[in-house]
């Protein structure tokens, strides 16, 4: 196997350090991911929590999302984005602090809706965080390098996240639950404060930022609170553009993807009765064929296009719900851990560039709003449908079912996109 990564002597000088510290932002971000991030719904199962609650984490922060990422990406529009993403990034990931202390203030209910109210907070300031972080990596790394460095950003990512979801398991393995979860709260909020420090040090290229159209002298008919000015306010007019395509193929993506999220712990803990060592076990697996396919999206995006690795990938992603519905022991879920990786990866480095192709480099912002508005109404309709689902069909019928949802999404992107 030809490992595909591209040394630092290839890129040019003046690009250098903002890729070194999208490589950085991303391996801490790896270490938040794979420990805190990662066993936070594992905890909530352990606590008691049901499929709603569940369902909730994740839907606090789509609900904040629809409301605010519009004016978010008009705010990211008017400020230096590195700074604007930085300081959201700090203000956001200040909420993992906010974890630890947990297990000792409140009991497990208490902790449960502890952790929903502080994702609603949390969320606030991820808006703009999501918004502009997109718009960041665009206007910091040219459009010729862009499946070079989220290639190796993603293999950066899949290493620390394995290491360290192996080492969160063994911690949580050998330590009391309420000594062990605050010690990898803690762990994941050193791994977001370095994240932010490396975000802090990600410039916009000149090159890559296009200055806005000078705003006209608006017409009283066009003021704020006129129906016309509440369309312009909104951006609608990007509905009417070839992007709308882009954006409803990839909620039926994020759809199918998250729909079955809060159907994993429930099924990991519950029918498989897996304990935290064997799921950080499951999860390096799975992060390690990540790791494996990330070393070949370079050559596969240059050979297929985006759009087709995308497509192709999310329907083959389909095996990880089919096979884990038939799993009854430990070493299925090893093996179809090690085997949902790989395409995971190809998904995971195209779609963003494939977006990224179809907006236009003036408009970033406003776009990538509606994007992060797409994302979220589809998080929060899987994280109440998947639930929802999985109570009438039962948990096995229930991954049979988002299988099939991500089969027909990727024929969507390949077919609509």
């Amino acid at each position: 196997m030809r490992f595909n990564l591209f040394r630092q002597s290839d890129v040019p000088e003046k690009y250098r350090s903002n890729f070194s510290h999208l490589y950085l932002d991303i391996a801490w971000f790896g270490i938040l991911s794979g420990t805190a991030v990662n066993f936070l719904n594992i905890y909530a199962t352990r606590l008691g929590a049901s499929g709603l609650q569940i369902g909730l984490l994740t839907a606090m922060a789509a609900v904040v999302n629809l409301f605010l990422a519009i004016p978010a990406g008009r705010w990211i529009e008017k400020r230096h984005t590195g700074r604007a993403v930085f300081w959201s990034s700090v203000i956001f990931r200040l909420g993992y602090v906010l974890w630890i202390p947990l297990p000792w203030l409140f009991d497990a209910q208490g902790q449960i809706w502890a952790l929903i109210i502080l994702a609603f907070l949390m969320a606030i300031p991820l808006t703009p965080l999501g918004v502009g972080f997109n718009a960041l990596f665009a206007e910091a790394v040219p459009d010729r390098f862009r499946a070079q460095v989220a290639g190796t950003r993603n293999i950066t990512f899949a290493i620390t996240y394995m290491l360290t979801s192996f080492g969160a398991g063994y911690i949580l393995k050998s330590l009391p639950l309420e000594i062990g979860y605050p010690v990898i709260f803690a762990i994941g909020a050193f791994g977001a404060a370095m994240s932010s420090y490396h975000i802090y040090h990600i410039e916009p290229l000149l090159e890559e930022k296009f200055p806005l159209p000078a705003s006209p002298q608006l017409d009283p008919a066009l003021r704020a609170d006129s129906p016309r000015g509440i369309r312009s306010a909104l951006r609608l007019d990007i509905w009417r553009t070839p992007f709308r395509n882009i954006l409803l193929v990839l909620f039926c993506f994020h759809l199918a993807h998250y729909i079955s999220s809060p159907i994993y712990p429930l099924y990991n803990v519950r029918v498989l009765n897996l304990n935290d060592n064997n799921l950080g076990t499951g999860t390096a697996l799975y992060y390690l064929t990540v790791l494996i396919g990330s070393t070949q999206f370079r050559r596969v995006a240059q050979r297929y296009g985006n759009k087709k690795v995308t497509g192709w990938s999310v329907a083959g992603m389909a095996i990880y719900p089919f096979m884990l519905a038939g799993a009854h022991s430990i070493w299925q879920y090893y093996v179809l851990s090690f085997l949902g990786g790989f395409l995971f990866a190809m998904v995971n480095g195209a779609y963003i560039n494939y977006m990224l192709e179809n907006i236009p480099p003036d408009d970033r912002p406003s776009h990538l709003a509606w994007y992060s508005i797409v994302l979220n109404v589809a998080i929060l309709a899987s994280s109440l449908a998947g639930p929802a689902i999985a109570e009438v069909t039962g948990l096995v019928n229930a991954l049979i079912i988002f299988g099939v949802l991500r089969i027909l999404a990727g024929f969507a992107i390949l077919k609509w996109g």
